[in-house]
């Protein structure tokens, strides 16, 4: 492998993932350069060599070994000029949500409590609280099939909890977004108000990957799945949380089956008892 950054042959991924699956790789590199990284993707598509590009780890479901290269982006710069932010894809959202609030900037408060990167964060459309990153975006820095571009969201496809720049290929390499001036004390205080319920609510004492399914029109997938009876159910060292039944969570060294096969019971028994399907919001990398 040619020098495009830190490479790490066979590498654990047990750290690079919040399930805490004992995950391996053939390489890990990890790159802070965004022309290594065009680099390095011309070579992997040239020998087609697999590959995908792992954020924060946090809504993803890795196997327990993956015959390619992940790619692990250090692109965490940030720039604020008064409303205008600049922010590296690596850089945590959440982190970017509390730096804001203390400038007293309103948009990214509801992201206080979401554990993405901005680029992964943008790629999944990201959103609770009735919040959404699509309508603070100015234009994203991109690197598409090998070239540098700047794109707007006109240029690609967004729904709930979706967009094509997935399908497509893209990779987010700086996001620049616009907030509005707001009230430090009254955004801090939404926040606290915040993370007590998600602290009463949900299972963040367990390794997860947040929330499994998204909701279908018109239901809650977490009531759904409660109604059902499945709350607690095992398989293997994968559980249905008690606290939040649209949580797996990793009660005792859950393997990547584990996860996946709790994952089809769940839909097999929901389509069963309510004929509707569960879609998954988590992505399976095979």
């Amino acid at each position: 492998m040619l020098d495009f950054g830190k490479i790490i042959e066979n590498a654990n991924l047990k750290n690079y993932n919040t399930y805490k699956i004992e995950a391996k790789c053939k390489y890990l590199i990890i790159i802070n350069n965004q022309n290594k990284l065009r680099d390095l993707i011309k070579y992997l598509n040239k020998n087609k060599i697999k590959y995908f590009i792992l954020g924060n780890g946090s809504n993803i479901i890795l196997p327990d070994y993956y015959d390619g290269v992940v790619i692990k982006l250090e692109l965490d710069d940030l720039i604020i000029e008064d409303n205008i932010i600049i922010a590296g894809a690596s850089h945590m959202l959440n982190k970017l949500a509390s730096i804001t609030v203390n400038k007293s900037l309103l948009g990214l408060e509801w992201a206080a409590g979401v554990p993405g990167t901005i680029g992964g964060s943008i790629i999944g459309n990201a959103s609770c609280y009735d919040g959404s990153l699509m309508p603070l975006i100015i234009k994203l820095d991109v690197l598409d099939k090998g070239v540098f571009k700047t794109i707007t969201t006109d240029d690609f496809k967004y729904l709930y909890r979706y967009t094509s720049l997935k399908e497509d290929k893209i990779i987010i390499l700086k996001a620049y977004f616009k907030l509005e001036e707001g009230n430090k004390e009254e955004l801090l205080e939404i926040i606290k108000n915040r993370t007590k319920k998600r602290i009463i609510s949900q299972p963040l004492e367990y390794p997860s990957a947040g929330s499994v399914f998204k909701n279908p029109e018109g239901y809650s997938a977490g009531k759904l799945i409660e109604d059902a009876g499945l709350k607690g159910y095992k398989i293997g060292g994968a559980e249905i949380s008690v606290k939040h039944a649209n949580f797996i969570i990793n009660k005792d060294s859950a393997s990547s089956d584990d996860i996946k096969n709790l994952i089809k019971y769940i839909q097999n028994k929901i389509l069963e008892k309510y004929s509707i399907n569960l879609i998954l919001e988590q992505e399976i990398i095979n």
